[in-house]
């Protein structure tokens, strides 16, 4: 049983005061530990009133759940391989028909604490091994009586569900309910006590628990119908049912009583529960012969305020037991689940029930043992004054950070992001070519032809050449063979540029230009250039390069380029996603050429202006 060590001395540890504590076997004139609230139980109802008498017992003591989930399940297992017919007692039922094999409950609770003292005794001396441990979840219970005359709620928490049934090579598992009663605690008693046993029984178990789930709550709805005709019962009850098998969600309700799961701390809807004033309820009803009246509240003929229970015979078919049931995929986004009755759901909000779960970890360091007790406070300081039960399971450690967000949304963030910057370097590019071609020549290689001077593409400004100086812009720069520092810091020299070329006027034959780096061209019309345009003049040239003047005729690269070409980067979405990205390619778009050019500022701008004169701004010193 024992998975560690540690495990394994903790358990025998808890062995040997309970023994010390517990007397030997109980004789029949000895009163029991704890009484069973049922006269008779019949043989289908054995195994779950032995779980529960052991369960109940043993923690009464404080037992590891999963130490006391192995001794139930042997202690039961004994007991169901044993004789029980000494235990029967014959009792026919008020129709005349064969008599029901019952069995005297105080006699089988005898038995049972009996057995789970020798069951004790036999793991002190040989303690078995346990072949994993169970994922442990976190839980916080409160229930209160509030202003009701009887306590009728009740609830049961089963976090190792695979020890408390010997369930072999299944994912982890884990059950837990809360039942509403109404009219006696007879039927609440018996679906906690018994609902789980009925799901493990059913043929679709291992393969779809959602659907068991409803199996079981009908066949515990018809076992009591039985049961309260036998010992005339007029109760029922409501119940929710949350059953966990790795990281899958199963949720099953009949009634009102409800269970909330809260994702990154906000309240997720699991469920609808059954009321007389949902509209395919009240047709329902109405359907088979009932109705839906206002008396205080909406109440089916006029008496319960529930739809659908277990028990009720009296109120069948209207109050039927046909559980709905909803499954649900869990990413670890997950913070805690509250399962309560409607006591506590009639007055208390799902966003409030957050703020207050969130108040109390916030203000306790992330200590979870009384966050059901603000709960019930909460519900009963609004006004409530009826039973109220909740149950906080945490999914997650209520101490660790949330999650971060989805890998998901961050790479489609990236792609996104490297979508657009593709984008802009191909209108970059495009823009390039129609340049080239404006200034009369096909661009090849970086080359071109025409009256400017041969060009060559500069390194653009997102391939890390923060530290360059001689490029002005991210697309061209304005000499073959680079521009020369003068001697005076601060200060370019560019080359003279050839005078321009005449104008040829072509053979009908398609001929090549002459020269470095030509292209072919079309034949070209008198009076029109090669493609078919008016000619527009002669562009100018760059002049032999004269020292600077006092007036600052000196002009930023920039400037002479046409603006109307140049492509404009899109602004970034100020989004909260891409914020951080954002920020952090700033300083390498600050270093880019392109930005420089059009940012920059223009100190010695005069109206008086020489084309192809340059004077960047040059950093004098590092401290610029």
């Amino acid at each position: 049983m024992a998975g560690s060590a540690s495990e394994e001395k903790t358990f025998r540890r808890f062995l040997e005061l309970f023994l010390r504590e517990v007397r030997g076997p109980l004789q029949d004139d000895e009163p029991l530990p704890m009484r069973p609230l049922s006269d008779l139980v019949s043989e289908d109802e054995v195994e779950g009133e032995c779980l529960d008498l052991c369960l109940q017992h043993l923690c009464k003591y404080n037992c590891p759940f999963a130490l006391a989930a192995g001794l139930s399940r042997a202690t039961a297992d004994d007991i169901l391989q044993s004789d029980l017919s000494i235990y029967h007692l014959n009792k026919g039922v008020e129709d005349g028909t064969d008599p029901l094999p019952q069995l005297e409950s105080v006699k089988l609770a005898r038995l049972v604490f009996n057995k789970l003292c020798d069951t004790c005794c036999l793991w002190l001396k040989d303690f078995p091994h346990r072949r994993r441990q169970q994922r442990y979840y976190e839980t916080s219970i409160h229930a209160i009586k509030n202003m009701r005359r009887k306590m009728e709620d009740k609830h049961i928490v089963i976090p190792d569900f695979n020890t408390l049934f010997n369930l072999q090579d299944q994912e982890e598992q884990a059950y837990f309910a809360v039942f509403d009663g109404h009219g006696g605690v007879d039927a609440a008693i018996y679906a906690a006590n018994h609902l789980h046993v009925n799901l493990v029984r059913q043929e679709m178990f291992s393969q779809d628990p959602g659907e068991a789930l409803c199996r079981a709550f009908k066949l515990t709805d018809e076992r009591f119908v039985q049961k309260a005709s036998r010992e005339n019962l007029r109760c029922g009850t409501t119940g929710v049912v949350t059953f966990l098998r790795g990281s899958t969600l199963h949720v099953a309700w009949l009634g009102d009583s409800q269970v909330m799961l809260v994702r990154r701390g906000q309240p997720v809807e699991l469920m609808k529960p059954h009321k007389p004033d949902r509209e395919d309820e009240k047709q329902r009803i109405e359907a088979l012969g009932g109705c839906v009246i206002w008396f205080g509240t909406w109440r089916v003929n006029g008496s319960l305020s529930v739809s659908r229970a277990i028990g009720d015979s009296e109120h069948k078919p209207y109050i039927c037991g046909d559980a709905d049931h909803r499954s649900y995929q869990l990413d670890g986004t997950e913070d805690y689940l509250i399962l309560a009755c409607d006591g506590f759901y009639d007055t208390v909000s799902p966003e409030e029930a957050v703020r207050v779960v969130s108040d109390h970890l916030q203000e306790n360091g992330g200590d979870s043992t009384m966050v059901a007790h603000k709960l019930v406070a909460s519900a009963r300081d609004a006004g409530s004054s009826d039973n109220i039960t909740v149950i906080v399971v945490f999914l997650r450690d209520p101490r660790s950070p949330p999650p971060p967000e989805e890998e998901e949304e961050e790479a489609a963030a990236e792609e996104t992001e490297e979508a657009e910057e593709e984008e802009e370097e191909e209108e970059e590019q495009a823009l390039q070519a129609e340049l080239g071609c404006q200034d009369g020549g096909v661009d090849v290689g970086g080359k071109g032809r025409g009256s400017w001077p041969l060009q060559q593409c500069s390194a653009p400004a997102d391939l890390g050449y923060e530290d360059r100086m001689d490029s002005f812009t991210d697309r061209t720069s304005l000499s073959l063979v680079g521009p020369d520092l003068m001697s005076e810091e601060g200060r370019l020299r560019l080359p003279a540029a050839s005078p321009p070329a005449p104008t040829k006027t072509y053979t009908p034959d398609v001929e090549p230009a002459k020269g470095p780096g030509a292209a072919w061209c079309p034949r070209q019309e008198e009076g029109r250039s090669a493609y078919g345009h008016a000619p527009r003049g002669p562009k100018p040239c760059v002049p032999s390069c004269q020292p600077p003047s006092v007036e600052g005729q000196w002009l930023e690269a920039a400037a002479l380029f046409s603006r109307e070409g140049r492509p404009v980067r899109r602004a970034a979405c100020p989004s909260l996603r891409w914020g951080p990205r954002r920020a952090r390619r700033g300083p390498r778009e600050a270093c880019g050429l392109l930005h420089a050019a059009r940012s920059g500022p223009y100190p010695c701008r005069r109206p008086e202006r020489r084309p192809g004169v340059a004077a960047p701004r040059v950093p004098l010193s590092s401290s610029d």
